[in-house]
């Protein structure tokens, strides 16, 4: 076979599959290396691409008259073996074999219509080894289960040995391993022999990754102790990565091993609001009257979590709570819970002390993606302290102007010693003796190992990926030590690493950047005694209580991303002025949070800021000086500038905010953040959506807004 470099790739018949593959893989360049650069159309170019408009034209009518006899079958047939890329023909031979199927019984009918299948199948990819249309109708062809699963087999082998790094090959692998039943030990066998002959093989250590982690969930025979099988992994993978460093294949299959020795197997809670033992003082007309969050933040994503498995006991009548996932993945599982308790009016229950009991895991339920369940029933208390405090409204905190200047907040010595006895927990929960039997010591004494390893690299070789791969495990000892009350240790090499990955490698600065702020914001709030030190009193306004007037003030910190938010829970008041933040993910487990500034940052669109869609406490809000509307499009969520690119809730009737100065089409994103919630103030100055007409939007779409820029607008 010899490849046609016109566009519609028109290929000379070969007798064979193997044939096909031997070939192909010869004439083909792979994985980064370019193709023979196309010729000039000539007379049978343009010819072949006129037969193939029309042979499209067919196919189309065919398709929707419902027309599945053997001409049009070959017409079909011939316009995949043309262009294999069309994904409507794949659809349209599914119907028509369905068709043909129905009125058969006997698998001697069946077998001749699906084999026919197969040989359109082998004739698509002899064009195109990586047509994902050809790849999925071989795998239907196959489910029906009158095929040869022998012969994929050998036809897979021939596959990867000639091109090892084939992902379609290897995902059809699995595909037909599990149909044949075959043992995991078998299929990881073959993943081994491909990566002793090729470290660099990055669908082999992917195959390794998934039937590594099935084979160490069911405890499967000689894939226990874990422990025992995870040191054998380091040293396979250090063969590869000290043998080419350079190489990233290995580095990646690493991240995965790091993995599996750090994060615990079975989900536990990492941290809650009310925090455990913590006194909770509750205001009449105060922003937490009558919906108290109760907030639990668990180490990762879990599901299951509902009245059976978490239960909550109080003096207090409180209504069997409804818990709400915040941020859910697809499967519907979160690291943060919400439920909002609630509580009658205060007034009835001035001045006494209400204890809450939260019983988490008692019935088995609470589940990781993983399918581990919550290993250790455990429980917490807090109180709930009813005051009364009389205020006008005029004096309430969202009745008043924010301005966040520093002039407006107290850093004197009496301001954190107030902030240590009126009841605020820094704390995140306890450290317990059950979550200390989650790390092995074998985890540490792994990780320690690997660090001196790492070092010694690095000290012989400019690896980028090694220094990057040294500050994780710098990292993840020092959260693996916290469990043992071990506070942080590495901060400073860690920072040191990052800081010189900027420098060495900019195209990936963003990333290191990303990960630095990480660092940073642990530092910041590993421990009381370091959060305090970013915390101050505003005193602008009359607060409803001391805490609400506590501002975390993490400006002017080279912040690109947000993190540890878990340890965060409790703030009412948060500043990240000054810093260059193009997301806010991880905000929305705030609950609490009523007033914050992002001004001075690097946000590129209102879409931006749909985490502040899931807190409804917010009152407060400045986003000035951003970059909001100078890109007319977020890339990063949506393909084109639409209401109905949203992923949710995409029914919005914009028409509402519609007249002459008003155009919602403009800035239906604003109205998609900001239509649900309750800010009395916005300040947007500074972006390139400010403007008079745009105010009017925003105080149409907001009606509880009476300050917008520190005007008046009610």
């Amino acid at each position: 076979m010899k490849w046609n470099d016109s566009v519609f790739y028109i290929y000379e018949e070969v007798s064979s599959f193997e044939e096909f593959i031997v070939q192909s893989t010869q004439d083909t360049k792979m994985h980064g290396q370019p193709r023979k650069p196309l010729k000039p159309e000539t007379a049978e170019s343009i010819a072949k691409a006129t037969e193939l408009a029309n042979i499209q034209s067919q196919l189309l009518f065919n398709h929707q008259n419902k027309i599945y006899d053997k001409q049009a079958l070959n017409i079909s047939s011939r316009l995949l073996e043309i262009n294999p890329e069309i994904y409507t023909a794949w659809n349209y031979r599914k119907l028509a074999v369905q068709s043909l199927l129905q009125s058969l019984t006997d698998s001697d009918s069946i077998k001749p219509i699906l084999d026919e299948e197969l040989k359109v199948v082998e004739s698509a990819l002899r064009r195109n080894p990586k047509c994902y249309g050809a790849w999925h109708h071989r795998r239907w062809v196959l489910s029906k289960g009158f095929s040869s699963i022998n012969n994929e087999f050998l036809l897979l082998d021939k596959l990867l040995k000639l091109d090892s790094r084939n992902f379609h090959g290897w995902n059809y692998r699995r595909f037909v391993a599990a149909l044949k039943n075959v043992p995991a030990e078998e299929e990881l066998r073959f993943t081994t022999e491909k990566i002793n002959a090729n470290f660099s093989n990055y669908s082999a250590w992917h195959n390794r990754c998934t039937l590594l982690s099935n084979l160490l969930q069911a405890k499967a025979q000689r894939f226990f102790p874990r422990e025992k099988v995870l040191m054998e992994e380091y040293d396979l993978i250090h063969q590869a990565i000290f043998t080419d460093p350079d190489d990233q294949s290995g580095w990646f299959y690493y991240l995965w091993l790091l993995d599996e020795t750090v994060i615990p197997e079975a989900p536990f809670l990492i941290s809650s609001f009310p925090a455990p033992g913590s006194t909770l003082h509750l205001f009449t007309n105060s922003i937490m009257e009558g919906d108290l969050p109760l907030i639990l933040y668990f180490n990762q994503p879990v599901g299951g979590v509902n009245s059976s498995t978490i239960t909550v006991n109080s003096e207090l009548s409180i209504c069997d709570p409804i818990w709400k996932p915040i941020s859910a993945n697809k499967s519907g599982r979160a690291q943060a819970w919400v439920t909002y308790l609630k509580i009658p009016n205060m007034n009835s229950y001035v001045s006494k002390l209400y204890l809450v009991e939260v019983v988490i895991g008692h019935v088995a339920g609470i589940v990781s993606s993983n399918s581990f369940h919550y290993r250790y029933p455990s429980q917490f208390k807090f109180s709930l302290h009813s005051q009364d405090l009389s205020v006008d409204s005029d004096e309430k905190c969202d009745g008043a102007v924010v301005v966040w200047k520093d002039e407006n907040f107290v850093i004197e010595g009496d301001v954190i010693k107030n902030i240590n006895s009126s009841g605020v927990s820094f704390e995140a929960v306890e450290i317990n003796k059950e979550h200390q039997t989650m790390v092995s010591n074998w985890s540490i004494g792994a990780i320690e190992n690997e660090i001196n390893l790492f070092r010694e690299l690095v000290a012989e070789i400019d690896c980028k990926i090694g220094k990057l791969t040294l500050a994780r495990l710098l990292m993840a000892l020092d959260e693996l030590m916290v469990l043992f009350n071990d506070r942080r240790r590495h901060s400073n090499e860690i920072m040191e690493l990052y800081n010189e990955l900027i420098k060495l490698d900019p195209v990936h600065s963003r990333y290191y950047m990303d990960e630095r702020s990480l660092l940073i914001i642990d530092q910041v709030t590993s421990s009381r005694e370091s959060m305090v030190q970013h915390c101050s009193f505003y005193k602008g306004s009359k607060p409803m209580s001391f805490s609400s007037s506590i501002c975390l003030r993490l400006s002017k910190l080279s912040l690109t991303r947000i993190g540890f938010v878990e340890r965060l829970l409790w703030i009412q008041m948060l500043d990240l002025s000054h810093n260059e933040l193009r997301s806010i993910e991880g905000l929305e487990a705030m609950q609490l949070l009523a007033r914050l500034n992002l001004s001075n940052n690097k946000i590129r669109s209102f879409t931006a800021l749909e985490p502040l869609r899931l807190i409804k406490s917010l009152r407060v809000l400045d986003i000035s000086y951003n970059e909001i509307g100078l890109h007319s499009i977020d890339t990063t969520r949506y393909l084109c500038s639409t209401p109905l690119s949203q992923s949710t809730e995409a029914d919005r009737k914009l028409e509402e905010y519609v007249n002459d100065d008003i155009k919602a089409s403009d800035s239906w994103e604003a109205i998609w953040i900001f239509g649900d919630l309750c800010l009395t103030q916005l300040d947007v100055e500074g972006n390139a959506i400010d403007g008079e007409r745009f105010g009017k939007l925003v105080v149409k779409a907001i009606p509880t807004l009476k300050w917008l820029d520190g005007m008046c607008v009610r």
